[in-house]
């Protein structure tokens, strides 16, 4: 943060804030959310924050207001912004059900889509979530793992060409919640080996491989993630 925080200090001088140091906050609150370092549920005050990474508060609040339309921090009135609360059991069965219902069905209209230059960018986040940058820590990692996941994800629904599929299932922010309730590097790996099943199909152009691929991918990773509430 030592960068953005110089930057900050020129930016003062010159009337603007660098996005920078927004992403360079917010990147910092998004890891230490994925990793739990920032317990659910727990409040989030902004001076103490703006202390510890040596920016204003101006930055902490814009990375905050992001963070909450993405569902990971919540703003009260009159008590400030807190980490979200994990999911309950109910709430993960809940969409974990919806799931099921919707993303095969969303495989399948996307391999019937399929054109090559949307294989491609299904590829590219692909080998983006396996040989991404190489983040300094493993929790770094971990978070960066769940916002490609959650990019893979999308672009299958973009592809399939459900608006209202697509939207709903963003609005429930899934990848980055169900991240948050196994912070374990097993869940990254046998996600990347279900992909490749799933893109496999994506190659053949096979709606029903892709349907079928989709409801194991999300089975798998329900199974995977129900010790959580053990």
């Amino acid at each position: 943060m030592v960068v953005a925080i110089a930057a900050e200090r020129a930016s003062r001088g010159a009337g603007i804030r660098p996005t920078s140091v927004v992403e360079g906050v917010y990147d910092s609150i998004y890891h230490r959310l994925m990793s739990l370092d920032i317990a659910p549920g727990a409040r989030i005050p902004i001076d103490v924050l703006a202390r510890e990474l040596g920016v204003s508060q101006t930055p902490i609040r814009e990375a905050l207001s992001r963070l909450e339309r993405e569902g990971l921090v919540r703003k009260e009135h009159l008590i400030g912004y807190s980490a979200a609360p994990q999911w309950t059991r109910k709430q993960f069965e809940d969409l974990y059900a919806f799931r099921l219902l919707i993303e095969p069905e969303a495989a399948r209209l996307a391999a019937a889509n399929m054109t090559p230059e949307a294989l491609q960018q299904l590829e590219n986040s692909a080998a983006d979530m396996g040989h991404g940058e190489a983040p300094v820590d493993r929790n770094t990692r971990y978070s960066r793992f769940a916002r490609a996941d959650a990019q893979f994800h999308d672009e299958i629904l973009k592809i399939a060409g459900n608006d209202v599929i697509r939207s709903t299932l963003s609005n429930q922010h899934v990848h980055l919640h169900i991240f948050r309730l196994m912070f374990h590097i097993r869940v990254t790996q046998e996600a990347l080996e279900e992909h490749e099943s799933l893109l496999a199909a994506f190659r053949a152009r096979d709606p029903q491989a892709a349907y079928d691929a989709m409801r194991v991918h999300i089975e798998r990773s329900r199974d995977r993630l129900l010790s959580a509430f053990e």
